[in-house]
């Protein structure tokens, strides 16, 4: 199926959203959703159905996705971690080949790198801004949310269960302000060409959406995932207290920002349309990675489970026909080649990712057989294919990240899931004879694609058991080993 393409694109404009689910997305399915902009973006482009992270942390996965690399190999697995300097950016690609490289929001690589943009828009001019604009608007006649303290109040208060407002109006929001810096950039139409990238926060918690956006959705609308009771050994301590009328209320605040990003998008894509931008401009939306709203009684990423690593890939391109859909599996590592080849600038050999181009041209009709992402926090990897899922942990390793389990360190922790019944992951099948196959077969996958990416392969033991290899590979690069 050929979709399309006209090249060499002049500009990219890349969106995208923190923590935010394909499940809360119209584009993908939802009926609860309010998300014109996206689902107008699928409409007029192609929407990835199975799209993954190459972590489920923020940090990690956007270090990876802009330098085309796994977390470990750039050793960086953590989330206060910055970026290594010796790694080569996709910003910094584009630049040194005449792009104006340009960011509105997060970049995620704690640590400045003022050479990779030629524009930059984050906290601190939004804080300027805002000050200069005289702050947020009083409300008045209704509660609105605190200060956020994760894991020092309790789970219902700093994941808003109570639907609760921020004190401010649409117009003084931080989204709002990206959005519009970001607009204003497209509509001055720069000279050369350009890559934009923007990025959204309202989908992290605290799930912060303005007063005049108060009750867009509320608990009622929303029904709590059933929680098995395997599921509930192993959930988290920081969300045993959350009762079902808290888990609800949650997906309305979460569902009510998702709405308010979307309007945001819609920002930006006006401004390219208007500007008169789109026959020559490459347009994708990502999330960072996914989020879990109840499934498996978790409202958090930090997993392996699909709804944590799955990601939203929608993306627009001059000259293609719009309303397609693809199963492929796709890493969002990929885009950093994909975007480098579209803009024709050479991809070096240490690239992970793989380009989305052929397959986009429909001179290819698969990208992966297999996709792999990697939680270091809890000595974590999986690997999924079509069908199967292969997660392993050593559970040798106290995590720190606030959702720890009850007890002691478990050790070695494996599970294998058919995707094909069971899309859910209700359904552990690791200790079922009849599948040993599966396990031996997503091993050996897994322990070739450890020592392809690995940091310092020379470092890994060559003799012993996957086992032993894993509890070396498996520990965050950034923590010196006990």
């Amino acid at each position: 199926m050929k979709w399309g393409l006209v090249m060499p694109a002049r500009n990219v404009v890349w969106i995208c959203a923190d923590d935010y689910t394909p499940a809360a997305c119209g584009a993908y399915g939802s009926r609860v959703s309010r998300t014109p902009s996206l689902n107008r973006l699928a409409a007029d482009g192609a929407r990835f159905d199975r799209a993954f992270a190459a972590a489920p942390l923020s940090t990690p996965s956007r270090q990876s996705f802009f330098t085309g690399r796994y977390p470990r190999a750039i050793g960086v697995t953590l989330t206060p971690t910055p970026l290594p300097a010796t790694e080569i950016t996709l910003p910094a690609r584009l630049q040194a080949a005449g792009y104006l490289t340009a960011a509105f929001g997060k970049t995620h690589y704690y640590a400045p790198r003022p050479s990779d943009w030629g524009v930059r828009v984050d906290r601190s001019e939004y804080a300027e801004w805002l000050a200069a604009f005289g702050g947020y608007t009083e409300v008045t006649g209704e509660r609105v949310l605190g200060p956020w303290a994760p894991f020092a109040d309790p789970a219902r208060v700093w994941l808003n269960a109570d639907v609760r407002p921020f004190g401010g109006l649409d117009a003084e929001m931080q989204g709002t302000y990206y959005a519009t810096r970001a607009a204003d950039f497209l509509r001055s139409r720069p000279r050369q060409p350009f890559f934009c990238y923007v990025s959204f926060e309202e989908t992290h918690s605290p799930f912060r959406f303005p007063a005049d956006w108060s009750h867009r959705h509320t608990a009622d609308e929303f029904t709590a995932p059933a929680v098995t009771s395997a599921d509930a050994a192993a959930v988290p301590a920081v969300f045993h207290d959350l009762t079902d009328a808290d888990r609800r209320g949650i997906a309305a605040a979460y569902h009510t920002c998702g709405g308010l990003m979307d309007k945001n998008v819609g920002l930006v894509l006006d401004a390219v349309d208007a500007a008169g931008l789109s026959d020559d401009t490459f347009v994708r939306f990502t999330s960072d990675h996914g989020y879990l709203l109840g499934q498996h009684g978790r409202f958090e990423k930090h997993c392996s489970y699909d709804p944590a690593v799955r990601a939203c890939l929608i993306v627009r391109v001059p000259g293609a026909s719009g309303g397609r859909t693809t199963a492929a599996l796709v890493s969002l590592i990929d885009l950093f080649p994909t975007v480098l080849e579209w803009c024709g600038v050479p991809v070096s050999a240490n690239v992970h990712g793989r380009s989305l181009l052929s397959f986009l041209a429909g001179t290819s009709d698969t990208h992966r057989h297999f996709v792999v992402a990697e939680y270091c926090d809890n000595a974590e990897i999986m690997v999924r294919t079509d069908r199967w899922k292969w997660v392993y942990s050593t559970g040798t390793r106290r995590r720190r990240d606030g959702y720890a389990t009850p007890g002691p360190l478990p050790g070695i922790t494996v599970r294998l899931f058919d995707l094909h019944a069971d899309p859910d992951e209700l359904h552990d099948l690791s200790a079922d004879p009849r599948h040993r196959w599966v396990r031996e077969e997503l091993t050996e996958v897994l322990v070739k694609h450890v020592r392809a990416t690995d940091r310092c392969p020379e470092l890994l033991p060559t003799g012993g058991g996957v086992d032993d290899l894993m509890q070396v590979a498996l520990w965050p690069p950034e923590v010196p080993r006990p």
